[in-house]
């Protein structure tokens, strides 16, 4: 199964998918899913345009609009989790994941599903320590405080997913798992963003969330954007008892601009006697009804329960019975029905409507799902709360806060539970934003855009950028000598120019290779990674791209 991997999509699904479709035609491939890796901006018209945190300028409606009214049809299946540049009332309609647009899956704020037999997990949204502990309490129309900590992450995801006990294949984060750095080419990163030098070295760059994650579920495949930068590291895991150490393969890509490295194609082989379709995950649904009375919707700060002896129950994970239960609720289908239907209206170029104002609705989705598992709606329970909400945030739609990032109004910060966390104590200018909007147009000025084609067919004009670099591992303990995968042939470049044997020695180049055969239910030799071309587009209407 051909897998296509994108960073930071930013409304940009024509581009995408036009360049999956030269990939196929170019290698004679047909790539089977799509998985994105944030800042989808799922914009459905001119409401949920203010419900997005960016700056004025960069609030345009680009394209996902037409696969949501279905002007156009995405040509393959799409999964994507969320970031920090979204239509947060739309994404808040479907809190346990679902279909934004016809063949388009959104994951929910956290979740688990199944493709092929493919075990699929991502988590939305960027580490904010302020916000993690509160519930999800955020309503539209927004202040500026709340239309930031929309989309910052919450403990009672990351609780939720560490009850998860079985293998997962694939996760997928917005922001980087701290300290993944250290398991790739740092220098390389560091001449690329040279910005990051400050928290690299004090090991504060990235979500301490998603490290805790990373090291409890350890998946094959872990996929990240945010920084617009590709970077690529292997972590072996300590093996746990006396099982082989796993072996997490990141791979973070940049955003879909040209000339940038933003789409890669990964192999992974399919379960034998899988469905086609996207399937429910009896485990993770029965670790949402088994934490269903667990959620907030208030802004005060929760602890999720330990096992210090304050709480009757504290571990959450899936019995066999639970599961079953599960697939009784759903009568014995874990297929996820194809039951979109639009929620509110699609924007119409013909028609513009700039003043309209973001819309809060449920969705058929979440309430359908709702009423089978016994789940509570939070979206829909924030909504009944309006008023007292409502009273706590203010009411604007976030019109006029261009460029700043307004994420200390309003708040006390809580002492953070993770020692070396300092990202509620950040004092640059734009706290949410890792490249900021200077970045954004220096890079527009550097994109030189000409003519009408996607794509120019010269052999001589498509721009093909290094091959992708994949350390060893690296480990606290002596690993066992790892699969004949791993035997990885010196690097030929892209390794960062230096005289420090060591730090040139440590990087390896992945093989292109078919893919692996044997058990592919085991936890095993992870699937291998094959690299296609990345070429550039040209397009009349490039000037706006977003960081």
């Amino acid at each position: 199964m051909k897998i296509a991997v994108e960073g930071c999509c930013h409304g940009e699904l024509d581009k995408i998918y036009e360049t999956i479709e030269y990939l196929e035609q170019k290698e004679g491939v047909k790539v089977d899913l799509l998985l994105c890796c944030g800042d989808f901006q799922a914009v459905r018209n001119e409401g949920d345009l203010k419900c997005m945190a960016v700056p004025a300028k960069y609030r345009t409606m680009q394209t996902f609009y037409k696969y949501y009214s279905g002007e156009k049809a995405a040509p393959v299946l799409t999964i994507f989790i969320g970031g920090n540049h979204e239509a947060s009332n739309h994404l808040q309609e479907l809190p346990y994941g679902g279909w934004v647009a016809p063949n388009i899956y959104y994951l929910g704020y956290a979740g688990v599903i199944r493709y092929k037999g493919i075990r699929i997990g991502g988590l939305s949204g960027i580490f904010k320590s302020r916000d993690y502990r509160k519930g999800h309490h955020e309503f539209p129309p927004y202040n500026p405080e709340t239309l930031r900590s929309a989309y910052h992450i919450r403990n009672i995801e990351v609780f939720k997913l560490k009850q998860i006990q079985m293998p997962i294949d694939i996760f997928m984060s917005h922001d980087w798992p701290r300290g993944i750095y250290y398991y790739g080419s740092t220098k390389e990163l560091l001449r690329k963003k040279k910005f990051l030098r400050q928290e690299v070295e004090s090991n504060s760059l990235g979500s301490p969330a998603a490290e805790e994650l990373l090291a409890h579920l350890q998946p094959s495949y872990w996929f990240s954007a945010h920084l617009h930068v590709k970077f690529a590291a292997i972590m072996q895991h300590p093996p746990k008892g006396k099982s082989a150490p796993h072996v997490t393969k990141f791979l973070s890509l940049d955003k879909c601009l040209p000339h940038r490295e933003f789409l890669q194609i990964v192999d992974i082989p399919e379960r034998p006697g899988s469905s086609e379709g996207l399937e429910y995950d009896p485990e993770w649904l029965a670790i949402l009804k088994a934490t269903n009375t667990l959620q907030r919707t208030t802004p005060h700060p929760w602890n999720p329960p330990e096992n210090n002896g304050l709480h009757e129950r504290w571990d959450f994970s899936a019995s066999e019975a639970a599961m079953m239960q599960v697939v009784e609720d759903l009568s014995g289908d874990l297929g996820i029905p194809d039951n979109f239907s639009l929620t509110v209206p699609s924007y119409n170029p013909n028609k513009p409507h700039p003043q309209a104002t973001p819309s809060y609705n449920t969705n058929p989705q979440t309430t359908e799902l709702c009423a089978k598992l016994g789940l509570t709606d939070i979206y829909a329970q924030v909504g009944r709360g309006e008023d007292e909400v409502a009273r706590v945030q203010g009411s604007t739609g976030g019109e006029d806060d261009d460029d700043e990032d307004e994420d200390s109004l309003g708040s006390t910060d809580e002492p953070s539970e993770y020692p070396t966390d300092t990202s509620g104590l950040s004092g640059s200018f734009n706290p949410d934003e890792i490249t900021i909007e200077d970045e954004w147009e220096e890079e527009e000025l550097k994109a030189e855009v000409k003519g009408d084609e996607l794509f120019d067919a010269k052999a001589g004009e498509i721009h093909t950028p290094s091959r992708m670099v994949l350390p060893e591992p690296k480990c606290g303990v002596s690993p066992p000598p790892l699969p004949d995968l791993m035997n990885l042939p010196p690097p030929s470049h892209s390794t960062p120019g230096s005289g420090d044997d060591e730090d040139v020695t440590a990087a390896r180049i992945l093989k292109r290779t078919s893919i692996e055969s044997g058990d592919a239910g085991s936890r095993g030799p992870t699937p291998r990674i094959k690299r296609r071309n990345q070429v550039i587009y040209t397009a009349a209407e490039d000037d706006e791209c977003e960081g």
